[in-house]
């Protein structure tokens, strides 16, 4: 009996529901005095009801992006190529025809003002025929307006219960985080606990050099740049190859910071020259060929954070970091400062990993300028850390909170999805982690540190 009983309670709630989203707006009729008697009291105020539509899921195409909107209001904005971004329901405004509404919110990680503009009327999403019931404009201050259509989705929110109506309680009310895709890398390359250079395929690890540092691992996982120090004067920039199980020497001077290109067809590299340090590059068949490298850019730079895309590099000096293009032209650039904002340290020593999988998203390893409590801090700088994700067209910038693990070197595995990152133990031992875009599902993955993925 209780089974019906509360089964009949929801099948009421969503008729209620339905019955709002399908334009019931007319009030309750006011109660009449009984005949003969004239009314006590001011005449009856039966307010406009409010809409609640708890099981509607917008979305659009130009850029692709859908939200959730529950009991409460906005609760999840997604974007093709960006994490999540879980927003904080407000207030709900009514327009007095009843079929117009603004549900303002809170995007939980940055604060900034969002506000979902729905309209019940007929609406295409793209060049689709389908129609959809509610017409939705959604305003974020910082990303800007995303425009599209909302449909009721009773089956995107399984945990929708009965009891939901009658519960207060916030911590039941949050909707269940959605399941994350992702592709574990098949080639990785990492310094171990005792600092020799190793090659895992397939989770199998491999020795290739007993030293080294500053790992670059090609994008079919076969080839590993990595430098070392000779005599402890010299540094030489070496090639393992793992076809042939080979090692040999590219170059060998003041150099340093090496990354293949996105095809694989190029190595750039810092170069010093009267200590002044350039981008250089050079062809990745140069080993079997009298090919040299060519400075690529005069502008100066401290540091190189990889490519961007095919021919873009990312570099910076003591101030601003840059977007160096292949004819030694500077596409854009972006002071430290705004980069960093002001929780973080702004130098160069911020490191810089563009998304594989969007190149408006920035991954980036900072030092923190105000250490949480209870969170450790580099012995060097005596300075915090964490790792914090910036969008460059909206200046969006969302620290991941994981400053407890102290974590540096953090790179993008090639889907996007999945951050590795270098902690540091209290007993000092480092340990390779990994973590979702969103900052969800930490893992320790292996000892070691200056992890790269190939494939």
């Amino acid at each position: 009996m209780k089974f019906f009983r509360s089964l009949s309670a929801l099948l009421l709630a969503v008729a209620a529901c339905f019955s709002i989203c399908s334009g019931a707006n007319a009030q309750t009729p006011q109660a009449k005095p009984p005949q003969g008697k004239n009314p006590v009291g001011p005449p009856l105020t039966v307010p406009q009801p409010r809409h609640f539509p708890i099981l509607l899921i917008a979305q659009g195409t130009d850029p692709v992006w859908s939200l959730r909107l529950g009991m409460k209001g906005p609760e999840r904005l997604e974007r093709a190529g960006y994490p999540p971004i879980p927003l904080d329901p407000a207030e709900v405004e009514q327009e007095t025809t009843g079929s117009t509404w603004t549900y303002h919110a809170k995007d939980a990680q940055t604060q900034a003002a969002v506000a979902v503009h729905l309209s019940r009327e007929a609406c295409t999403v793209g060049v689709s025929d389908t129609k959809y019931p509610f017409r939705v404009a959604l305003d974020h201050a910082q990303i800007g307006t995303l425009r599209g259509c909302a449909r009721i989705a009773p089956d995107q929110f399984p945990e929708f219960k009965q009891k939901n109506l009658d519960d207060d309680d916030p911590e039941k009310k949050k909707p269940a985080p959605p399941t994350i895709s992702f592709k574990p890398p098949v080639a990785v390359a990492y310094l171990d606990s005792s600092g020799r250079v190793m090659l895992a395929r397939n989770d199998v690890p491999k020795l290739v050099a007993p030293k080294g540092s500053q790992l670059s691992l090609s994008h079919d996982g076969k080839r590993l740049l990595f430098v070392r120090e000779e005599n402890g004067q010299e540094v030489s920039l070496q090639l393992y190859d793992s076809a042939t199980g080979k090692t040999s020497e590219l170059l060998r001077g003041p150099l340093e910071q090496p990354f293949w290109s996105p095809d694989d067809s190029r190595i750039a590299f810092l170069k010093s020259d009267s200590s002044v340090w350039h981008i250089w590059t050079l062809p990745s068949n140069a080993v079997s060929s009298s090919t040299h490298p060519t400075q690529l850019s005069p502008t100066p730079v401290n540091s190189l954070d990889g490519w961007s895309d095919a021919h873009t590099l990312v570099g910076a000096n003591a101030s601003s970091f840059f977007w160096i293009t292949d004819d030694g032209g500077t596409a854009q650039t972006i002071s430290a400062l705004d980069l960093c904002g002001p929780d973080f340290q702004s130098n160069a020593d911020a490191a810089v990993r563009v998304s594989p999988a969007n190149s408006d998203l920035l991954l980036i390893s900072g030092s923190l300028l105000k250490t949480p409590p209870n969170s450790p801090k580099d012995p060097k700088t005596n300075l915090g850390a964490d790792l914090f994700l910036y969008e460059l067209r909206s200046k969006r910038r969302v620290p991941l909170n994981i400053s407890n693990l102290l974590p540096t070197e953090a790179e993008w595995s090639r889907d996007g999805i999945q951050i590795y990152f270098t902690s540091r133990e209290a007993t000092g031992k480092s340990i390779i982690n990994r973590i979702f875009w969103d900052a969800s599902n930490p893992k320790k993955v292996r000892p070691g540190s200056n992890f790269v993925i190939g494939q």
